[in-house]
C-alpha cells in the first residue's frame, strides 16, 4: 500500500492546478500548498478531498496551519 505521502502526491497531481496547469510532481514535501502556488480556495477544496480520501476530520484552516506537506501527512497518519 502506498504511503500517506505518496497518496498525497497523487491527490495533488490529480486535483490541483497552479496558473491553470497541473502541479508538477513530485512536490517538495517540505513545502506548503500555498508555497507551491495553490490558491486558497483550492486549498479549501483539497481539505475536503483529504477528509474523504483518508477519513479524517480536517478543517480548511488546518491545511494552512500545518506548515508543510510532511506535517499534513503526519497529521493524517495520527488521525486516521
Amino acid at each position: 500500500m502506498p504511503s500517506t505521502a505518496d497518496r498525497l502526491q497523487n491527490l495533488i497531481a490529480e486535483n490541483l492546478e497552479v496558473d491553470g496547469k497541473p502541479v508538477s510532481t513530485p512536490v517538495d514535501m517540505n513545502s506548503s500548498l500555498t508555497a507551491i502556488g495553490v490558491a486558497s480556495m483550492d486549498v479549501v477544496a483539497f481539505a475536503r478531498l483529504i477528509q474523504q480520501e483518508f477519513s479524517v476530520q480536517l478543517a480548511p484552516e488546518q491545511c494552512t496551519e500545518l506548515a508543510t506537506l510532511t506535517q499534513l501527512a503526519e497529521f493524517i497518519d495520527a488521525n486516521s
